[in-house]
């Protein structure tokens, strides 16, 4: 009779594979165990070990625990993200030292919680979920299948375990405690939740303002000190309905804040590279625009005229599309205006330490950064499939005066899809 590793190697192998009869066959053997007493109990254990194993070997190709969630429910379900989760918690406690602050905070977020070794993952989390023994031994046989398929990404922080991990200053380290901060979240909170686009387009506007000289400050400050920061990156989730209108808006929104973008549509996430402040900007801009944006959405598919004969999801496409490329020029103009008055200011007082200067050498660094991380990388054009849509994403975006100048633009490309790895 097999053992229990081999039997979980023989139902990995007939579950990636085309014969389906196999593949029922081999978890029937896994139901049975290995005929010993314990067998069920020690098929559990060699489930688990080898998941965690698996997480072990993601995190020093790039992955993150919340990279490791999110595309689990977007692949997989969320029974299979929370067992996944439970397995990221057991597999905390055999991580080697060092530990960034990050990571845990990032497994807190995630609700997953490091217990104690009598802790049984599998059957716990059958229990939880209300599943029989074949139908928890299908969906975590599935959900190993897939963390062991996942491919290398790019490395954003030093992993736990790595030379750095401690000591490197990357994204979310202006996160707390920040009284700008807080009133740029006040302002997009007040931007969500009123029922006037003009008035959330004219909060937004503000917040971008403030969020543009916080950036400034920062730069100067850095350009001033020995701190040692090096642009960072973060993963933001593009998933569908209408994920690449998403990426669109992730790119505006990086640009708008001197960060670079590119899209993984395969992996369901788009990767931002900028310097700390910038980054947490991006990331509260996007997510509030984002219910901003699917508001007017549904607000302009209630205005149009009944008997349309546009399929509603071209419609809601275009209709974000248009929103994203129109308020990331207003977000832009927002930028160029504080940069402008700063720089200004900064010639009156600094003589030749010009703040033009310090910004091109951090964009600078940015770029290389992508470089570095994404060889690869190719763009494609965006292309319109309803006017309509376009012109009401347009008309929302624009409604209201940010007082802040700037002309229209021309719709930019938009940061493609690397190749797939």
């Amino acid at each position: 009779m097999p053992d229990a590793d081999e039997l979980v190697a023989n139902a990995l192998a007939a579950v990636r594979g085309t014969d389906v009869r196999q593949a029922e066959r081999q978890l029937d053997q896994l139901m049975v165990g290995t005929g010993a007493a314990d067998g069920t109990t020690a098929v559990d254990a060699a489930l688990l070990r080898r998941l965690v194993r698996a997480l072990g070997r993601l995190w020093p190709r790039g992955w993150q625990p919340v990279d490791v969630d999110r595309i689990t429910s977007r692949r997989l379900d969320a029974r299979a993200a929370r067992l996944v989760r439970e397995a990221m918690a057991a597999q905390r406690r055999e991580q080697a030292e060092p530990i960034p602050a990050w990571w845990d905070d990032q497994l807190r977020e995630l609700t997953a919680e490091v217990r104690d070794d009598g802790h049984d993952v599998l059957a716990t989390w059958t229990a939880a979920e209300g599943l029989d023994r074949a139908d928890a031994l299908r969906a975590a046989v599935d959900t190993l299948a897939l963390v062991e398929s996942l491919p290398p990404i790019a490395v954003l922080r030093p992993p736990p375990g790595t030379t750095g991990a401690l000591t490197a200053r990357s994204a979310g380290t202006t996160r707390s405690g920040s009284p700008m901060l807080d009133r740029v979240r006040a302002l997009l909170a007040k931007a969500e939740s009123t029922t006037f686009p003009a008035e959330a387009e004219a909060l937004t506007g503000k917040a971008q303002e403030l969020i543009a000289r916080h950036s400034i400050d920062e730069a100067l400050l850095a350009a001033g000190s020995e701190r040692g920061d090096v642009p960072g990156g973060v993963r933001l989730s593009t998933d569908t309905p209408y994920a690449g209108a998403k990426a669109l808006l992730v790119q505006e929104v990086a640009a708008a804040n001197r960060c670079e973008a590119v899209w993984s549509d395969d992996l369901g996430f788009a990767t931002v590279l900028g310097w700390p402040a910038d980054l947490v900007a991006v990331e509260l801009l996007y997510t509030s625009l984002l219910v901003q944006a699917t508001a007017a959405m549904l607000r302009g598919r209630a205005e149009r005229r009944s008997g349309s004969g546009r399929r509603t999801k071209v419609w809601d496409e275009s209709f974000l599309n248009a929103f994203a490329l129109r308020i990331g020029e207003r977000l832009r103009a927002a930028t160029e205006a504080a940069t402008d008055a700063a720089d200004q200011a900064s010639a009156e007082t600094a003589g030749a330490e010009r703040l033009l200067p310090v910004l091109a050498a951090r964009g600078e660094a940015v770029r290389e950064r992508l470089d570095t991380l994404f060889p690869g990388v190719t763009r494609h054009r965006l292309s319109v499939r309803d006017a309509e849509g376009w012109s009401s994403g347009t008309s929302a975006a624009d409604r209201a005066s940010l007082d802040v100048g700037g002309g229209r633009k021309q719709p930019r490309q938009v940061p493609g899809r690397p190749d797939r790895r």
